[in-house]
């Protein structure tokens, strides 16, 4: 006689919030740029770690009840996400709409940080007049 054999059943949860009875109050780009802003000073004195991870994300309103988050890499995104819920739920209490939805998107150009250096300055006069290419190598400017 063979043995019978288990049957284990595949369960998935899914928690769903109807939002359909709270308060769905207007809020503009001001707003939540002025949150996100005050957010970003709080988090500068009280933890420079996160403040550093996240203060290149940009919030952007884009329709009546969506929030795009634009992160320029994962590890930022993780630091995000620790302190994302307590900064969206204030959010919402505070302009009085529960049915905000969050979209994350990814964005590499628009949100590098680009050290500027007095090197790279010069060097873009250069583009701009290659006869600084000729005074840089008779002078020897020391541009570090």
């Amino acid at each position: 006689m063979n043995p019978p054999k288990e049957k284990t059943a595949e369960v998935k949860e899914t928690v769903s919030t109807t939002t359909e009875n709270l308060p769905k109050s207007h809020f503009t780009d001001t707003d939540l740029q002025m949150e996100w802003n005050l957010l970003l000073k709080q988090l500068q004195s009280k933890n420079t770690f996160v403040f550093n991870a996240i203060k290149a994300f940009k919030l952007i309103k884009k329709d009546e009840n969506a929030i795009q988050v634009l992160y320029p890499s994962d590890s930022a995104k993780i630091e995000f996400d620790k302190i994302s819920g307590e900064f969206f739920n204030h959010f919402k209490t505070k302009v009085h709409n529960y049915s905000i939805e969050i979209e994350y998107k990814r964005d590499f150009e628009n949100l590098k940080i680009e050290v500027v250096t007095k090197k790279k300055i010069f060097e873009k006069f250069i583009e701009k007049n290659p006869l600084l290419k000729d005074l840089d190598d008779l002078m020897k400017f020391d541009l570090t």
